[in-house]
Formats: C-alpha cells, structure tokens, sequence
C-alpha cells in the first residue's frame, strides 16, 4: 500500500514542503540582513496556501464545506520599520519566524510518523 495517496499522508507531505520553503525564504531574508533596501519575503499562511488553486481540498460529501479557492500570490510582507539604508529585516522577528517554522515541522513530522505506526500496527506490519 502506498501511503501517498492518502490523503492524510498527502496533506502532511504538503505541510513538509511548506515548511521546506518557508526556512528557504526566512534563510533568504536573514542572509540579505545587511543589504541596503532588502525587503523580506514570507510564505503565506499554511491554510492560504492549501486554497491555491492546485492545493485545493477534496468535497467528498455534500454536507462538507467548500474550500476556499482564491489564488495566492507570494508577496513581500509590510516590513514594521526600515533601517537607514533602506534595510526592513528584523533580526528578531525572522528568529522567530525561523523558530516557528521549526516547531511546525516537527509536528508534523511526528503526527506523520505516528500515524504510519498505527497503518503498519493496522496492517499487521
């Protein structure tokens, strides 16, 4: 049994490669810290990023509600304030980020690894 094409599985695999580009973007914006008139850039939330159109969720009954569906763009978040040579990464706020981020793959990977053990332990595996 390929545990992919649950949707369960599918979902957590979709969470994983969120997080993969979240820590790419968050790196991005820590590395260019110095460079003058650098704007940081950040994922979209988890849940917007599952009503883009491609990540859209299954209805498989009637009484289910509707994913949203509105198409997502990355965009530069509004930086709070800028340094004088036009810098806006806030060292501390993508710490944060970075430390948020981590926290949420590690969820995600033990609600993965938990779940598998409870299909093999089914399966008799």
């Amino acid at each position: 049994m390929a545990f992919g094409s649950i949707g369960l599985f599918t979902l957590m695999q979709q969470k994983l490669d969120w997080v993969a580009q979240r820590q790419g973007m968050l790196a991005q914006n820590i590395a260019n810290r110095d460079t003058p008139g650098y704007t940081p850039i950040d994922a979209p939330d988890f849940a917007q990023t599952l009503a883009q159109p491609g990540f859209a969720l299954a209805q498989t009954k009637p009484a289910h509600i509707a994913a949203a569906s509105d198409p997502l763009h990355l965009a530069a978040a509004r930086p709070a304030e800028r340094a004088p040579d036009g810098n806006a990464v806030g060292l501390e706020d993508q710490l944060a980020k970075v430390a948020d981020t981590d926290t949420a793959q590690q969820v995600t990977t033990q609600l993965y690894t938990a779940y598998l053990g409870m299909f093999r332990t089914a399966l008799g595996k």
